[in-house]
């Protein structure tokens, strides 16, 4: 029998399936949200009906109020407590003449409608310019805080400063946490502690990192502790005193309120953000910045592994103590000198030249030209923040020129004329919400809607400083998101997300929003007149 073979039939197999790579979305940055809404600012002025109320402002010069109408027309007229009434611009005199008042005032009643003032899409380029320029003092302050950090960096002090702390502070991590949060909630509500915090990243983000944090803890620390103090200020000069001032009011009254207010959502914050970060302490990849965490630390995470690092000598202890009454000195001139960013970048260059000189001279100095250096590599690493808070100034250019935001501001007053009280603070709130984006500066919002709404309280019959409460807690909420608020320098600084940081701040902009119109409500009742 003849032997057969069988030849041996390959079995197909499967092909591995490719698979697709899923695009991930990546959320613009910060320069990249800011052009877009710059955009869509110019695009409104194409829709939105142009128009302006009459505006007031003392001219120390003359001695005498100027009045500009909405067709440009100036007028000079006295500066006496009779000239406001006849104009129903419920403001003490004093508030002008003292130089307590220096933006431009809203004249009630006087809203005028006007040609169509569209901004064109090329006149962008110049709207970011012009914000630069305007924000040229808080620019110039960012820049000479980080030529301070950078010399005090060269000189080691800070890593020998850090192992120093997280050896004390092992097994207590949140306390310095905790302790940074109370005294930022203390600022925001003392005296509006706001461009000024973006000083404390560089000193803190090293520390919390030691520390097992994460990013969002160190904004959480800092701008959101700061933030909830402002929300709720009892004496801020730039929010509660300037909008008391231009509803009519004393900054005193209603202050219980906003006290009371200002406990209430300190410790609803220290809570949440004890419980982030316990979560994040226990299991690093619950941050919700997790993706960024390795870039994070390696911008800011300090090399301690070096001898010279360890070695924490007398004349690093010199240069961190000089860094920490840097900032020291910064409050005190603010809160009781009168200071502003002039003052403040002066006080910098100042202390940034006296550590140049400890750290670079003598035998262990690491020399005058690596000093000077290390103050111009610290200031520009800095620059994409400074620019930031210039390009948002460019939004509101753009409304300003456009003539819409006056336009906004008659049409919610129009909405919430006649309303009953409760209903009246509630929807006043949200106004308020919406107008934080259109017009992010405290004291501008303040002097701009206040002389507006501060009249519609007596018609409902509620106090006016309820209206002042319902502004600061309004606008607060959505600067706490807002693009053209401080929030994108500060994400620029840290390079951080905007989804990441959104995820995180979200559950408290709705507290504010809901807790606000709860007790305003429940205010407008009880206080009625």
């Amino acid at each position: 029998m003849a032997e057969t073979t069988m030849e041996a039939v390959p079995i197909p197999t499967e092909e591995p399936k490719r698979e697709k790579k899923k695009r991930k979305f990546s959320f613009p940055s910060a320069f990249t949200i800011l052009f877009i809404v710059t955009i869509i600012a110019v695009i409104c002025t194409w829709f939105v009906p142009a128009g302006q109320y009459s505006k007031l402002l003392y001219d120390s010069e003359s001695g005498k109020l100027e009045m500009t109408t909405p067709t440009g027309e100036v007028s000079q007229l006295d500066a006496t407590q009779q000239t406001l009434d006849e104009l129903g611009v419920k403001i003490d005199i004093d508030q002008f003449t003292s130089g307590a008042i220096t933006k431009a005032v809203s004249i009630p009643g006087t809203y005028e409608g006007l040609d169509p003032h569209p901004v064109s899409l090329a006149d962008i380029p110049y709207s970011m310019v012009w914000g630069v320029i305007d924000g040229i003092d808080v620019m110039v302050f960012i820049l000479c805080l980080g030529g301070l950090i950078g010399v005090v960096k060269v000189t080691g002090a800070f890593e020998s400063g850090l192992s120093a702390l997280t050896k004390k502070t092992k097994g207590r991590e949140f306390l310095l946490v905790f302790g940074v949060s109370v005294f930022m909630i203390f600022g925001g509500t003392m005296c509006g502690l706001e461009e000024e915090a973006v000083a404390f990243y560089p000193i803190l983000a090293p520390i919390f990192i030691a520390l097992g944090y994460d990013s969002i803890v160190v904004v959480g620390a800092i701008f959101m502790a700061g933030s909830i103090g402002t929300t709720f200020s009892t004496v801020n000069p730039f929010s509660a005193v300037i909008a008391s001032n231009a509803a009519g009011t004393v900054f005193t009254e209603g202050i219980a309120v906003r006290a009371f207010a200002l406990v209430v959502g300190a410790i609803v914050f220290l809570l949440y953000l004890h419980w982030y970060a316990k979560k994040v302490k226990a299991d690093p990849k619950f941050s919700y910045s997790y993706e960024d965490r390795e870039k994070f630390n390696a911008q800011w995470e300090l090399d301690e592994s070096g001898a010279a690092a360890r070695e924490f000598s007398l004349r690093k202890k010199i240069v961190l103590v000089i860094f920490v009454a840097a900032f020291i000195i910064m409050i005190v001139g603010v809160m009781n000198l009168g200071w502003w960013f002039p003052q403040m970048a002066a006080e910098f260059v100042t202390l940034s030249i006296l550590v140049m000189f400890i750290g670079g001279t003598g035998k262990d100095g690491v020399g005058e030209a690596k000093m000077v250096d290390a103050f111009g590599a610290g200031a520009s690493s800095l620059v994409p923040v400074a620019l930031i808070i210039g390009l948002a100034r460019g939004v509101n250019h753009v409304l300003t020129e456009g003539m819409i935001s006056d336009t906004m501001l008659n049409a919610a007053s129009n909405l919430v004329a006649g309303m009953s009280g409760p209903l009246f603070v509630v929807c006043l709130l949200l106004i308020f919400f919406v107008l934080g984006f259109v017009v992010p500066s405290s004291s501008g919002l303040a002097v701009l809607a206040m002389p507006i709404f501060a009249p519609l309280a007596d018609t409902v019959g509620i106090p006016r400083w309820i209206i002042v409460a319902a502004y600061q807690f309004g606008q607060y909420a959505m600067l706490y998101i807002a693009p053209t608020g401080l929030v994108m320098a500060t994400l620029q600084m840290l390079d951080m997300k905007m989804s990441h940081w959104f995820r995180f701040v979200w559950p408290m902009m709705v507290f504010t929003l809901v807790f606000g119109a709860i007790l305003l409500s429940i205010c407008s009742v009880v206080f009625a007149v």
